[in-house]
């Protein structure tokens, strides 16, 4: 807990001097510098208390009443002008402390003031958050956290204020000190409030993001030591339960402890190891290409071979899978073996129940599948890939358990042996080409900004449309946006100008894309196919019989989202 908690502080750190919050540092300087000895720590306990409460909250109360997302932040801006008028008209000031007047002895003081100060300036800054907030707000997301992410939302938050009440400290003390700011009190006064009401012009209006284009995001470095390390990772991974359930760490260690049981037979009995009972399924919404499209449960199958196969229509890891699963599906079921594909979204557009109708019908899926939308069973497993398949026995014991792509003839091999041992007769193997790559390639990337790694150039404006540049330099597997984007958490939506760089290293380039409209290709400057995007799915971008290293280059007309790449 002591490293998770300061992971998370030293990440806040970053965060409070990255180039997204160097707007809202002269209204801190102006809010200190106004005040008493007590209004920097004012503002501080302000900013840390809205931070932590409307990340953890705020997400599900606007969901819950149907408000935009960008409405807190829109408040949060009307309150920066609001108090620049309280330094402007003191007046204005006075009426506004008076709720707050129970926090100090002093009613000369303006504690209120510079708490509502902080209150409002921890949501203005959030935007240029990294893993350890993406962590924070999945969890609020999914109302599914507990005290390990309570306080590593105050210790992040805590992290984020010592900077900003070193400047606020400061600020107070230049001006206590300093003899022309006691002389004119009145009109420094003034001139802060200016200087905050033009600060929260600049926000307001987005004037703040060339300048940040200009310097560039100079603390990447320091997010990837401290946040995207593997260290950082697997203690994060804690907090969200991903790294290790019961029947996980049984897979880990090679099969279940003595005395979970085997299916006795007289015909054969499978060398395989027994990783225990299959969890059922769970928190299903939708279940298509059963009777009457009625759910089924394990226990209804007890007696049969299964493999529970988790997969997303626009994978393509997934979308290799299904030749060889629809084949052994074939070959198999006379002999007492059923698929059941569970179907997990990654994006919200895989949510809907139509899409996935129409998507299992383009690939031919014919074997039952279990909308997934509410992660009931992919929790239930503990689940973290996509595709992932789970082999059970006829006893409803977990025997073979393989991630991602390939080892096609060792499952085949594993179902056979399974059903020999529930006394099936088989016959020949129903083998199908691997078309696994296996040269090495550029990782899977996603666009948004939840899961944005390998990113260089123009520091992003989370949720809002901005003016990015590209990269003057594109390391091998790295990206980088131009134009008008709004970059969201899982996906970025082209405005006017849009145009996205890719250097990759593949023989194949997917990309999973969204809206109406236009994509044009290059590589390498060449110019390329034009995708017509008409649906939410995974279009070819570029292929190739042998593996390419280049740049690819996409223009996108207004409306299209682009959600991620993938490579083979």
């Amino acid at each position: 807990m002591i490293v998770l908690l300061g992971i998370g502080f030293l990440a806040g750190i970053i965060t409070s001097i990255s180039p997204c919050v160097l707007p809202v540092l002269p209204i801190v300087l102006a809010g200190g510098a106004t005040g008493t000895k007590r209004r920097p720590y004012a503002i501080v306990g302000g900013l840390i208390a809205s931070f932590a409460l409307f990340t953890l909250f705020a997400a599900w109360i606007l969901d819950k009443l149907g408000l935009p997302k960008d409405l807190l932040r829109d408040i949060s801006i009307g309150l920066l002008f609001l108090l620049a008028a309280t330094l402007l008209v003191p007046r204005v000031g006075q009426i506004l402390e008076r709720p707050f007047f129970f926090l100090t002895r002093r009613r000369s003081g303006d504690m209120g003031g510079g708490f509502l100060l902080g209150a409002s300036l921890g949501l203005v800054f959030v935007p240029c958050a990294g893993p350890v907030l993406g962590v924070i707000t999945t969890q609020a997301a999914r109302l599914h956290f507990g005290l390990d992410t309570v306080l590593l939302t105050f210790a992040y938050a805590l992290g984020a204020a010592v900077p900003m009440l070193a400047i606020a400290a400061g600020g107070q003390r230049a001006g206590a000190r300093m003899k022309v700011f006691r002389a004119h009190a009145g009109s420094v006064r003034t001139g802060m409030g200016v200087l905050m009401a033009l600060a929260a012009f600049a926000i307001t209006f987005g004037l703040d993001q060339k300048a940040q284009t200009a310097i560039g995001n100079y603390t990447s470095f320091l997010q990837n030591k401290v946040e995207k390390n593997s260290y950082a990772r697997k203690h994060l991974a804690k907090v969200t339960g991903a790294d290790k359930s019961a029947l996980q760490r049984a897979i880990a260690n090679g099969g279940a402890q003595p005395g979970a049981g085997r299916l006795a037979s007289a015909h054969h009995k499978s060398s395989l190891p027994d990783y225990g009972k299959a969890p059922e399924f769970a928190g299903i919404v939708k279940w298509l290409n059963t009777s009457g499209e009625r759910p089924l449960t394990l226990k209804q199958l007890r007696g049969k071979v299964v493999l529970v196969d988790f997969l997303t229509y626009s994978c393509i890891n997934c979308i290799r899978t299904f030749p060889h699963i629809k084949v052994w599906y074939a070959r198999y079921a006379p002999e007492g073996f059923v698929v059941v594909g569970v179907h997990t979204p990654e994006f919200a557009f895989e949510h809907v129940v139509s899409n996935i109708r129409r998507a299992v019908k383009q690939f031919g899926l014919r074997y039952p599948i279990a909308v997934d939308n509410a992660y009931g069973t992919w929790n239930a497993y503990s689940n973290q890939y996509w595709p992932a398949e789970y082999l059970i026995d006829a006893k409803g014991h977990i025997r073979h358990v393989h991630f991602g792509e390939g080892e096609y003839d060792k499952t085949e091999s594993s179902i056979r042996d399974l059903l020999r041992e529930a006394g099936r007769r088989v016959g020949g193997t129903a083998a199908v080409a691997d078309t696994t790559p296996t040269e090495q390639a550029t990782p899977e990337t996603y666009l948004g900004s939840f899961r944005l790694d390998r990113y260089v150039g123009s520091p992003i404006r989370e949720n809002t449309f901005a003016s990015y540049t590209f990269a003057r330099s594109l390391p091998q597997n790295d990206l980088s946006y131009a134009g008008r984007w709004r970059v969201e958490r899982e996906r970025a939506l082209a405005g006017p100008g849009a145009r996205l760089r890719m250097h990759f290293h593949a023989r194949n380039v997917y990309v999973v894309l969204g809206g109406k409209g236009r994509v044009q290709s290059f590589v390498d400057g060449a110019p390329g196919p034009v995708l017509r995007v008409d649906s939410d799915r995974l279009y070819t971008v570029f292929s190739s019989v042998t593996t390419h290293d280049g740049v690819l280059e996409l223009r996108f007309s207004p409306g299209v989202e682009a959600y991620s790449f993938t490579f083979g």
